[in-house]
C-alpha cells in the first residue's frame, strides 16, 4: 500500500467510525483501487438528519435505496419506500449470487449473505397492493390545489371552500363531497350564504375546479380519496425484530407524478402531526424514502415549498428520517437541500450546458478533499459507486469518499407474479383496507339541506316552475357533478395545513400557524 493509500485509509477509518449502530455502505476508492479497510459507514443515530441519494439514470440509485432499506430493517427500523417501476418487491426474498456480486464482495472483503425482508405492498389504485387512501380533508387545500393544477385564484377559492366546510362542520371525505360543495357555494342559496362572509365564487372558477376533479376521476384515481383512510401506525410494524419495509407500488400510475408525489407529502405531514416529540434517539423510528423527488418540487407554489421545508426541518425531532432520491442535487430547492446532512452522490453526466452548470453547483456543496478533484470524480464514477459525505455523531461532515457500495442482499428486481400476488393476498393490510367506508359527510349534509328547503317551499305553496331551458334548484346543485354514486370513492390528507388541526384529533394549532 502506498503512502497516499495508507493516509487515505486512516482518514476514512477515523471519519466513518461511529460508536453506535451503523449502516455499512462500502469501502473507499482511491486511484481506481478499492481499499477494503477504508470502510464507509452511516451512523443510525444520524439518519434523522435526512439525506440525499442522487445521480444520473442507470448509475444505481435504486439499489442504493435497497441496501439502505435492508440494513435499516435488520436494525429494527421500519422503512417506507416508493416503488416507481415496480422492481423493488424482490426485497421480500433472498438474492442469488452472480459473478459481479462475487467480484464486488472480494473487493470489499465482505461475504455475500443473501436475505429476504418483511414487506408490505401498497397501491394508490388498489390493484397492486393494499389500498392506500386519504380523505380530501386530510390533503388540505394547498396539496389538493397542486394535484388539480390550480392557479393562484383557483387555489384561493379552494381554500375558501375548505374554510366554509370547517366552519360548518361538513367533513370533506371524497371527491363527491368536494364537487357538491363547489356547486352549492357557486350557485343559488349557497352563493348568497357565503357572499358576505367568504366572498363570491365565480361560475368560471368553480367550473374549472370541477373539470379538474372530473379529470382525476376519469383517470381512475378517485379510489385514493376517502375512507378508510390509511393509518400511519401501520408503517411502524416489525416482524421477528426486523423493521417492516412498506412499499408503495405506483408502476400503474407513473403518468400521474404530481398525484403520487403530493400524496407522499401528505402522508409525511400526517406522520409529523401524529408523532410525539422523540428527542435524540440512538436510531430513527422510521425512515421515509422519497424517490423521484424532483416531481414533488416541479412548478410548485411558494406556499407549497414552504410547507415542505417546514415539515423537513421539524420532523426529525419526531425520530423520522427522510431521504430524497433524484437525478441531481439542483432538483431540490436550496432551502430543503441545506437540511439534508447525508449525501450519497452517484455519477453525474455532462452532455449539455445545463448539465455543466448542475455539476459546478454540486461540486460547490462538497467539503474540500485532499484526495479528489470533485468535478472529475463525479463524472467518472461507475455503476454501484458513489461519492459520499455524511454527518458523524458530532454533526460534522465526514471526509469525502468515493465509495464502492456493498450489494443488496435481496433480489434486485421484482418478485415473480405468483409470489407477488400471494404476498398481497396474505397480507392483513389488504383485508383491512379492502372496503371503502361512506360516512355522513358534506354530500349528505348538503343534500339534506337542499331537500329540506324544497320541502319548505312545498308546504308554503308549489314552487315556481323553472323557466324554459332553466334548471331547477336541485338540478343546478347536482348538475356539474357527475352525480352521487358512480361510487363515492376514496381519499386522505392534511386539513391541518388550513386549520392547524390534526385531522385525527379535536383541535389545536398547527405548524402553519392557523
Amino acid at each position: 500500500m502506498s503512502d497516499q493509500s495508507a493516509k487515505f485509509t486512516e482518514k476514512i477509518k477515523a471519519s466513518y467510525k461511529p460508536s453506535g449502530s451503523y449502516i455499512y455502505l462500502g469501502a473507499g476508492i482511491l486511484n481506481g483501487e478499492v481499499l477494503s479497510d477504508a470502510e464507509v459507514n452511516l451512523s443510525l443515530h444520524m439518519m434523522n438528519r435526512h439525506g440525499l441519494v442522487a445521480g444520473a439514470t442507470g448509475t444505481g440509485k435504486t439499489r442504493t435505496l435497497q441496501l439502505l432499506a435492508e440494513q435499516l430493517s435488520d436494525a429494527g427500523v421500519p422503512v417506507f419506500m416508493l416503488d416507481v417501476k415496480g422492481d423493488l418487491s424482490g426485497l421480500n426474498q433472498p438474492g442469488v449470487s452472480n459473478p459481479k456480486i462475487e467480484e464486488r464482495s472480494q473487493q470489499l472483503n465482505k461475504p455475500f449473505n443473501p436475505s429476504g425482508f418483511p414487506l408490505e405492498l401498497y397501491s394508490l389504485s388498489g390493484k397492486l397492493g393494499a389500498q392506500m387512501r386519504a380523505t380530501v380533508l386530510e390533503f388540505g387545500p394547498t396539496l389538493l390545489a397542486k394535484i388539480l393544477d390550480l392557479n393562484d385564484t383557483q387555489s384561493g377559492v379552494l381554500a375558501v371552500i375548505f374554510k366554509y366546510a370547517d366552519d360548518n362542520k361538513m367533513p370533506i371525505i371524497d371527491l363527491n363531497d368536494l364537487k357538491k360543495l363547489v356547486n352549492y357555494l357557486a350557485e343559488d342559496e349557497g352563493a348568497e350564504e357565503i357572499k358576505s362572509t367568504y366572498g363570491k365564487i365565480s361560475t368560471a372558477t368553480s367550473g374549472t375546479i370541477l373539470r379538474k376533479i372530473v379529470t382525476i376521476e376519469q383517470q381512475g384515481l378517485s379510489a385514493m380519496f376517502g375512507e378508510r383512510s390509511f393509518d400511519i401506525e401501520d408503517l411502524f410494524e416489525k416482524v421477528d425484530g426486523k423493521g417492516t419495509i412498506s412499499l408503495l407500488n405506483i408502476s400503474d400510475v407513473q403518468t400521474q407524478p404530481v398525484l403520487y408525489s403530493t400524496y407522499l407529502l401528505s402522508l409525511l405531514a400526517e406522520i409529523f402531526y401524529s408523532m410525539p416529540e422523540a428527542g435524540d434517539l440512538d436510531k430513527p423510528k422510521l425512515v421515509f424514502f422519497f424517490d423521484e423527488a424532483h416531481l414533488l418540487f416541479n412548478n410548485s407554489s411558494k406556499a407549497f415549498l414552504e410547507q415542505i421545508e417546514t415539515i423537513i426541518r421539524l420532523i426529525r425531532s419526531k425520530g423520522i428520517g427522510v431521504f430524497f432520491c433524484t437525478q441531481a442535487p439542483t432538483d431540490v430547492p436550496e432551502s430543503v437541500l441545506s437540511q439534508l446532512g447525508n449525501r450519497i452522490q452517484h455519477a453525474l453526466r455532462v452532455f449539455t450546458p445545463n448539465d455543466a452548470d448542475a455539476l459546478k453547483k454540486t461540486v460547490n456543496t462538497y467539503p474540500r478533499s485532499d484526495f479528489y478533484k470533485i468535478d472529475e470524480i463525479l463524472t467518472s464514477l461507475g455503476t454501484g459507486q458513489a461519492l459520499i459525505t455524511v454527518l458523524n455523531e458530532k454533526g460534522i461532515p465526514t471526509e469525502v469518499a468515493a465509495t464502492m457500495l456493498t450489494p443488496p442482499r435481496a433480489i434486485m428486481g421484482p418478485l415473480a407474479l405468483a409470489d407477488y400476488n400471494s404476498l398481497v393476498q396474505a397480507s392483513p393490510m389488504t383485508t383491512k383496507y379492502a372496503e371503502a367506508v361512506d360516512p355522513e359527510s358534506a354530500y349528505e349534509i348538503l343534500t339534506k339541506r337542499v331537500n329540506d328547503k324544497l320541502g319548505e317551499q312545498g308546504e308554503e305553496g308549489e314552487a315556481p316552475a323553472p323557466a324554459k331551458g332553466e334548471k331547477s334548484i336541485i338540478e343546478q346543485v347536482m348538475g356539474a357533478t357527475i352525480t352521487r354514486q358512480i361510487g363515492k370513492e376514496i381519499v386522505r390528507g392534511i386539513f391541518g395545513m388550513l386549520t392547524g388541526k390534526n385531522p385525527r384529533s379535536s383541535g389545536g394549532k398547527g405548524i402553519f400557524g392557523f
